[in-house]
């Protein structure tokens, strides 16, 4: 059984979230509702809810210090943050206290049971893994973080070649633009500019060595819409414009075809 806390001060979005809730749930999994942070620690201390829906600005005590509070008792309840604040310092303190995910208000009907669906399939492996490892105290399961990037490169490398932005990777991955920045960089070790940016030069210079397109085509093949922009950042990636990298490119076929002739 399931236990489920849904923190959030205005009425109508806590019966909204209720709504939701419910549809994913089994019957004898049980909804608790409360609308400040400190009865949110009273309910967790009371209850032990295994999935925990934060709103930000609640309350007695904010959400990010309530859930401080919660994961020194429950240290692996699985806890996402529904916030209509998109300051980046709330997303950077969630991060560090290992919430879930960081959703930004307002939340799609879709989005939210994906959420909830993917907090009670991680609930329920910890659960089968306590059980059956009863000495397990926090059990180390894949970050789920690290799963949304995974995905999220899948994505990308899927994508690229069209108008791919920061915010539809992130809204891919049920992330705020600023929280999924961060974490990106953090995994990746470089931005996601950078990495879209890498991907789609190594898709012109397989285009460059493959085919006879003119530049201009490439730079469009390639997911850039000014070619000027394609050939500076060629430029920058490679040390030599397109033009010189196919000409360069062609010399070492050549090369290496006479060699095998010999």
């Amino acid at each position: 059984m399931s236990v489920v806390l849904i923190v959030e001060d205005e009425i109508l979005e806590q019966e909204f979230l209720k709504s939701i809730v419910i549809e994913e749930i089994l019957p004898e999994d049980t909804i608790l509702t409360c609308e400040s942070g400190i009865e949110a620690i009273k309910l967790s201390k009371q209850y032990h809810p295994d999935i925990i829906l934060m709103d930000i600005m609640i309350p007695e005590l904010d959400g990010i210090s309530t859930i401080e509070s919660i994961k020194k008792f429950l240290p692996d309840a699985c806890i996402s943050v529904l916030s209509a604040s998109s300051d980046f310092c709330y997303a950077q303190k969630a991060i560090s206290l290992k919430v879930f995910e960081y959703l930004l208000k307002p939340v799609k009907p879709n989005d939210l049971k994906q959420l909830i669906q993917k907090m009670l399939e991680m609930t329920s492996k910890r659960n089968i893994l306590t059980q059956d490892n009863p000495v397990i105290k926090n059990i180390d399961l894949k970050e789920p973080c690290q799963n949304s990037i995974k995905e999220s490169i899948e994505y990308i490398k899927e994508h690229f070649r069209e108008k791919i932005t920061l915010q539809t990777v992130a809204s891919n991955a049920f992330f705020n633009a600023k929280y999924f920045s961060h974490i990106f960089k953090k995994e990746m070790g470089i931005s996601f500019s950078e990495y879209v940016i890498n991907l789609r030069i190594q898709y012109a210079c397989k285009l460059l060595e493959t085919t006879n397109y003119p530049a201009y085509r490439i730079s469009l093949e390639c997911g850039f819409s000014d070619p000027s922009y394609f050939n500076r950042v060629f430029c920058k990636q490679m040390k030599m414009t397109p033009q010189a990298y196919r000409k360069h490119i062609r010399k070492l076929t050549q090369k290496y075809q006479l060699t095998d002739l010999t």
